[in-house]
């Protein structure tokens, strides 16, 4: 009773505190997702106020919250659209590999790692954030802009990509063959493709079966299976959010705007959480050692996400402003960069002070920078001339 009770009252107390946070960025217009990410600083183990009975519900919460964020921007495409976009950015998605995965293996050699934490320091400074991203598309209103396809296409790719990476990180680092790895991708990398695949040619029996309409049933039903597709992709080392996305991607019409509005409370909702859960994976004791090295990295990973996101848009026939606004969406890291960190340290590959601070700098700046890059290329405002 007093473990609940303790939950219930930590709950409310960060639910009215995200509240204030919310108002105040939408007074400043902003994206709120940097106040959550410093609340969850703030809250999380060695900060100035922790919630540990809170914790598993945030914790949890935070891996439902990656699920619906994607499941939500999936909701915005078809896969057709998806899929004609990726063939034509593939040659983006290398520049992207090349442009940052390099800084974190050049980090991780002058840091004195193992080959191992250099493959994982190269992977948490490549991936960008799915989730970070696709809530400050959504806070912003700019999924409908055209140069969003490209970075939509750079992070799925990015996400696909995890598919190969992951189950290679996870054998070397744990000592394992590279015969072991090899199996890993394959299943990995064919599972992926099976279910892109389903998706392309059989979506609309999804849709068909999905759609009702009582909104109760529709939420259920999308959820439900969301979460069934989403653990399914984590049996085969995939990503839970590719998962998602891809059940959005089957969703189109009516049943697509309908599934948008019945979900979008429980997004946000969850969405809070997985914010929260990054800045809990933070000690505040562990960042000053590791400052230095992370503002490096930070300083490099903003300069390189700009130039990959601008090269992407500008395929896409898309002029400056819009490029410019690609890159700087893509500057943000997250729950990618937290899961290989997790691994690489269990692993006894000691990355975590500087992952986690790189971490919180762009999942902080990112939206900041993404919000007022608009400005900074704003169109002069043409002057009439004076009636005599």
């Amino acid at each position: 009773m007093h473990t609940s009770l303790a939950l219930l009252l930590e709950l409310g107390v960060i639910l009215v505190g995200l509240s204030v946070l919310g108002a105040a960025a939408r007074r400043w217009s902003v994206s709120p997702i940097p106040l959550y990410l410093l609340a969850g600083l703030a809250l999380g183990n060695g900060g100035i106020a922790p919630v540990p009975a809170a914790g598993d519900f945030v914790e949890i919460g935070a891996s439902i919250g990656v699920v619906l964020l994607l499941l939500t921007l999936g909701l915005e495409f078809n896969t057709a659209e998806l899929t004609h976009s990726l063939r034509r950015h593939v040659p983006s998605a290398v520049l992207d590999l090349v442009l940052n995965a390099t800084p974190g293996a050049i980090a991780g050699w002058l840091l004195g790692l193992s080959w191992p934490g250099v493959l994982a320091l190269a992977g948490a400074t490549w991936i960008s954030s799915s989730g970070i991203i696709s809530r400050l598309l959504s806070d912003l209103r700019r999924l409908g802009n055209r140069e969003t396809p490209a970075v939509l296409s750079i992070l799925v790719m990015e996400d696909f990509a995890m598919a190969v990476y992951l189950p290679v990180l996870v054998v070397l680092a744990s000592g394992g063959t590279w015969w072991q790895a090899i199996i890993g991708v394959v299943v990995a990398t064919a599972s992926v493709a099976a279910a892109f695949t389903a998706s392309h040619r059989w979506g609309h029996h999804v849709n068909r079966w999905l759609a009702h309409p009582d909104d109760e049933q529709l939420m259920l039903r999308v959820l439900g299976t969301t979460l069934v597709v989403a653990a399914l992709a984590e049996l085969v080392s995939v990503s839970a959010a590719v998962g998602a996305f891809l059940v959005g991607l089957t969703l189109t019409g009516t049943t697509a705007e309908r599934a948008r509005a019945v979900l979008a409370p429980l997004r946000d909702l969850f969405a809070a959480a997985f914010f929260l859960a990054i800045g809990f994976a933070v000690s505040p004791s562990d960042l000053l050692p590791a400052l230095p090295a992370a503002f490096a990295l930070a300083l490099t990973g903003i300069l390189t996400k700009v130039a990959t996101g601008w090269y992407a848009a500008r395929r896409d026939g898309i002029a400056p402003r819009g490029r410019l606004r690609a890159g700087t969406a893509l500057i943000a890291r997250g729950e990618f960069s937290i899961v290989i960190m997790s691994l690489a340290g269990a692993a006894g590959h000691q990355i975590g002070p500087v992952v986690t601070a790189y971490v919180l700098l762009l999942a902080t700046i990112g939206p900041l920078v993404t919000r007022w890059s608009s400005d900074w290329v704003r169109r002069p405002r043409v002057e009439r001339p004076r009636q005599p």
